[in-house]
């Protein structure tokens, strides 16, 4: 009995739309790009694994202690007031990634992504353990005896063990790492700390181990937006159609002239290595993360060939169609002018900025009253938050209008490392000395134990003008 044709055309969208996953098997590559790929992966990958073990200053380098609301980033402490700071990192980080989008097309994906790194260890651990991609599709070809799944149980071995200490390197950015490895060694890890770890390292495990190119094919909107950042003078990996076609096989060394074809022998490795699986012999893909291996791999082609390099390559669709490409232009300038603008401010308010927060809140229920001696008097109440690393202690003196007396604790206030303290405050003056209903007064606040914390707040005094 046939299908209507109604069900029919469904099977077909829903085909279309949904797409099954053939696994991919990238050759291994050498070459210069796979080299400066090799070596960002060990970089990035050290400075992640390594950075929690790092002390300073007493404390962990890098540690956002959440339950404190402290984040230490080497020198500085930062704290939930900081937000400002962190908006700014972000909006350089954004402009940094058009920027470079602008100039070297998907120059992240290819070297810096976190899927891409992670994936690429995860490869190179696979094939440690399985071999290279024609003895991995091989077996996953033949029968599935013992030796099948040895081989794939001790890869999945090293991938989980693999996991999950990323799993719990990535908690040790919030849980001091040399506590939480005493903990872990002694298995008395906390409720939360153990879901982290766990929760992350699998989810390192299925995107570097089994999603791969599907993470960055369908789940990553940078591939769907990039291209509003490309223009004919971004840097691409392009595949030279005018000199490689009309393509076909020949024997080594036989003149792409004489054999009447063009430089590409049609032998199809800049597919095999392609982590995405795509040809780029098809033209700029979305696909494509800009890794280089077809460039690679095409090198060693034309070397063996005895035909020049840059078959495939890094150019410009300017440079592709003989005109002058352009690296300085106006949408590069306008990035270099907003990462300049932004890094400027953030260097200097890192700089000036002073670790000690005070909020001045007049008591607005009287506007000023008079004591048993005739002085005219204002309360206040002072809010003082330490955003020093350490305990200080600190001393207030009060400015502005002749022979001010201050009610209250004015020296020794202790406070603890994010520590709050509420200072009520009187503040005296004879009626003489006041020129104005409403006059500006000035709280000096200091640290006693470091003289450079110090801030400043203006304030108003109200009382009668005498006449």
């Amino acid at each position: 009995m046939s299908q209507p044709a109604e069900n029919n055309n469904d099977s077909a969208l829903e085909s279309d739309l949904y797409k099954k996953r053939e696994k991919i098997y990238p050759r291994e590559v050498h070459g210069i790009f796979a080299a400066l790929r090799l070596a960002a992966m060990g970089v990035l990958l050290g400075i992640y694994y390594g950075t929690p073990w790092i002390n300073w200053d007493g404390h962990q380098a890098i540690l956002f202690d959440l339950p404190a609301r402290k984040f230490y980033i080497f020198g500085l402490t930062f704290w939930p007031q900081d937000f400002f700071y962190l908006s700014m990192l972000l909006i350089l980080a954004a402009i940094s990634l058009f920027m470079f989008t602008a100039l070297a097309g998907r120059l992240w994906c290819g070297y810096a992504c976190p899927q891409t790194v992670w994936t690429e260890i995860y490869m190179w651990i696979e094939r440690k353990i399985e071999g290279g991609s024609k003895k991995q599709k091989k077996r996953d070809q033949g029968p599935k005896d013992a030796s099948y799944y040895s081989v794939k149980a001790a890869k999945h071995a090293a991938w989980l063990v693999f996991s999950l200490w990323t799993g719990f390197t990535f908690v040790g950015y919030f849980t001091p790492i040399q506590e939480l490895w005493t903990s872990f060694i002694g298995w008395n890890l906390g409720p939360w700390e153990t879901f982290w770890i766990f929760f992350y390292g699998f989810a390192t495990y299925g995107n570097a181990g089994f999603m791969r190119e599907q993470v960055c094919i369908y789940m990553c909107p940078y591939a769907r937006f990039q291209s509003a950042m490309f223009d004919h003078d971004t840097l691409i990996i392009s595949y030279d159609e005018k000199r490689g076609d009309p393509r076909g096989s020949r024997k080594r060394g036989t003149p792409s002239a004489e054999a009447g074809l063009g430089d590409c022998i049609d032998c199809t490795l800049c597919v095999q290595v392609c982590p995405v699986g795509i040809d780029i012999r098809d033209g700029l893909q979305y696909q494509c993360i800009g890794c280089a291996a077809c460039v690679d791999v095409c090198d060693e082609v034309m070397d063996k060939m005895g035909y020049p390099r840059g078959l495939v390559k890094y150019t410009t669709e300017n440079a592709l169609q003989g005109q002058k490409t352009k690296i300085v232009r106006p949408r590069i300038m306008v990035y270099i002018g907003i990462l300049t603008f932004v890094g400027v401010a953030l260097i200097y308010a890192l700089l000036t900025r002073i670790p000690l927060e005070v909020d001045i809140i007049r008591d607005r229920n009287v506007l000023y009253t008079e004591t048993d001696e005739g002085l005219v008097q204002n309360v206040y109440n002072l809010k003082l938050i330490n955003m020093d690393h350490r305990p200080q202690r600190y001393t207030l003196a009060v400015s502005g209008l002749e022979g001010m007396e201050v009610i209250g604790q004015t020296t020794g206030i202790e406070l603890d490392s994010g520590a709050v303290a509420d200072l009520p405050l009187r503040v005296q003056v004879d009626p003489i000395a006041i020129k104005s209903s409403s006059s500006e007064i000035l709280f000096h606040i200091q640290s006693e134990i470091t003289p450079e914390i110090a801030i400043d707040e203006h304030a108003r005094f109200l009382g009668p003008v005498m006449r």
